[in-house]
């Protein structure tokens, strides 16, 4: 199994069976970094911690279906294509697949990315959103996060994306900026390299 496939039953698991709930009963769709994992930021209180899944029901393996999953943690799985179109494509009756190894990286590149952008704009809190399935923040017009990988870049990685793009040796994606955690030692001087080019280099 390779990182893929734990990334996007994860990012199912996010929508699911905590966004998706959560948005149900508190209108809220954003997630947050926690200890271990992630959660909601409303009730109910659910999470991923390590393999396990957390919630009024109890804790739950991240194995079985999405269904199953919810059942015991005391809530429906909930879609949210009301909400935002680029949903997951995963159905209820789908089997939560994951290798721990791998739930290890993803979860520690979150809490990577949450520990520098609360370092880098400490007036700021970082947002888990489950549509892209990354964290992040938006400072002056730039997003700045940290997303576990997607089908442009196949590992977790650190960006810096300007609502208007930018020339420079800096700036080498569509989007921005990008490079793997496994390059960056400092993922907060990263974002600040991204915010002084974004102020000095000229637009594209």
């Amino acid at each position: 199994m390779d990182l893929t496939q734990t990334r996007t039953s994860l990012h199912a698991v996010a929508e699911l069976l905590l966004a998706g709930p959560q948005y149900d009963a508190s209108g809220d769709i954003r997630l947050r970094v926690v200890p271990g994992g992630f959660g909601t930021v409303a009730l109910p209180d659910l999470r991923v911690v390590g393999s396990e899944l957390v919630g009024p029901g109890g804790r739950h393996p991240l194995s079985g279906t999405y269904a199953a999953a919810a059942a015991a943690l005391g809530v429906s799985p909930r879609r949210l294509d009301a909400v935002y179109s680029d949903t997951v494509e995963v159905e209820d009756d789908d089997e939560i697949v994951t290798e721990a190894s791998h739930v290890a990286v993803l979860v520690e590149a979150f809490a990577r990315g949450d520990a520098a952008l609360r370092a880098f704009a400490p007036s700021e809190e970082p947002v888990l959103w489950p549509e892209h399935f990354d964290i992040g923040i938006t400072l002056a017009e730039v997003n700045y996060g940290v997303s576990p990988g997607d089908s442009t870049i196949p590992e977790p990685y650190a960006y810096v994306g300007p609502w208007a793009p930018r020339q420079g040796e800096f700036w080498n994606h569509s989007f921005g900026a990008a490079r793997p955690l496994t390059e960056l030692v400092d993922v907060r001087a990263f974002f600040s390299e991204g915010a002084r080019r974004a102020t000095n280099d000229p637009p594209a």
